[in-house]
């Protein structure tokens, strides 16, 4: 007998987010959240994207023992903005049980009844930003610490309870190779001599930081047309700042401005710190902190958390100075391959930027949509 419970309090709280640390303890591929980090993203004192949202949790339980988890995010922004009546899903997680996946989903979809919504959507998160899509392709690899990692027959359950494809993300492992591509290089070039962008030189992050904020709002032009975005808030923005400051690297923060020095596109790449944080069971003590800048140290792989150009200064060359510029400094450090994070597979514009690189799609996440019955 599975009981479906709503998390009221901070111990049921805990239970939710330690489950899939506990679901995927014998996992050599899954990297867990900080527990804190989800904590406070699930609080309206911590989270702005609470100002437009409404989000319940539930975990299932099985003779006191938790088998299952599901969130659902009200994000009243995005309806606004596709003029839809949606309810987003979230941390989604559960052992191979249809009983246990069934009766979480039923849950949720109870409630976007009770909203008068008409659609059930995810995994998605409170913005673009947050951890997204289920992973249906590329399971027997090291996830990144941005993404999710999920096992084979989720998949599965969601085809039995109904789901039908929205749209996919897809990952590229891009290897370094000896040199830049012939032609990105010069792509590269081309840019600044003609358009006269800059690329700028940091020597350390507290030279960074006066860009950085000015950087992250260009995703709020760069990727409003994709699906599900919703504009960063000021709060947001400032929230993701902290991110980059803590784990950036002044020589991978590929920040580009134009003749009057306003940023006008940025690329965010680090060494992967996923063993680190997988090790550290989603706790920061003083070991994963030490491991956690060990990896840091370590330049064999790198994780592309981000690349956004503004909508104005596309095709224009821009992308190739950033990943050129990126790749060339990685090869310095003797980097084996970089990984991109979720690419949505309709955004052409990105998609073509690595047809001169060699690379593998090695990763594919889902958005999956349930239409409510009436």
């Amino acid at each position: 007998m599975v009981e479906i419970r709503e998390v009221s309090d901070r111990k049921d709280r805990k239970r939710f987010f330690k489950f899939p640390i506990d679901l995927y303890r014998d996992s050599e591929y899954f990297v867990p959240n900080f527990i804190a980090d989800e904590m406070d993203t699930f609080n309206p004192d911590h989270n702005p994207a609470f100002a437009y949202s409404e989000c319940r949790l539930w975990i299932a339980e099985r003779n006191g023992k938790v088998v299952g988890r599901i969130g659902a995010i009200l994000n009243k922004a995005a309806n606004v903005k596709e003029n839809a009546r949606q309810l987003r899903f979230t941390r989604y997680d559960f052992v191979d049980d249809y009983e246990v996946s069934k009766a979480l989903f039923d849950t949720a979809v109870a409630w976007a009844r009770e909203l008068g919504m008409t659609e059930l959507r995810g995994p998605l998160g409170f913005s673009n930003l947050d951890q997204q899509g289920m992973l249906i392709d590329g399971f027997e690899q090291m996830d990144m610490y941005i993404t999710i990692y999920n096992y084979p027959y989720y998949k599965e359950h969601m085809e039995r309870l109904g789901l039908e494809k929205k749209w996919d993300w897809v990952e590229r492992k891009i290897f370094c190779g000896k040199e830049v591509p012939e032609r990105v290089a010069r792509m590269g070039a081309l840019c600044q001599e003609r358009y006269g962008y800059r690329l700028k030189e940091f020597k350390s992050m507290s030279e960074v930081k006066p860009y950085i904020n000015e950087a992250m709002r260009i995703i709020n032009t760069a990727f409003e047309k994709l699906h599900g975005i919703v504009p960063l808030s000021d709060k947001q923005i400032a929230n993701y700042t902290k991110l980059v400051m803590l784990v950036g690297n002044p020589e991978y923060c590929l920040i580009v401005t134009n003749p009057e020095d306003k940023v006008v596109a940025f690329g965010f790449m680090a060494p992967s710190i996923s063993n680190a944080i997988r090790r550290g069971h989603g706790r920061i003590g003083p070991l994963t902190l030490i491991r956690l800048f060990e990896d840091l140290r370590d330049h064999t792989h790198l994780d592309m958390y981000m690349i956004a150009v503004r909508p104005e200064d596309h095709l224009k060359g821009i992308e190739s100075l950033i990943l050129g510029e990126g790749m060339r400094r990685a090869i310095r450090h003797n980097c084996a391959d970089f990984q991109t994070g979720p690419m949505q597979e309709d955004n052409i514009k990105i998609q073509n930027v690595w047809k001169h690189w060699e690379h593998i799609i090695h990763r594919r996440r889902r958005c999956w949509t349930y239409n409510i019955p009436e």
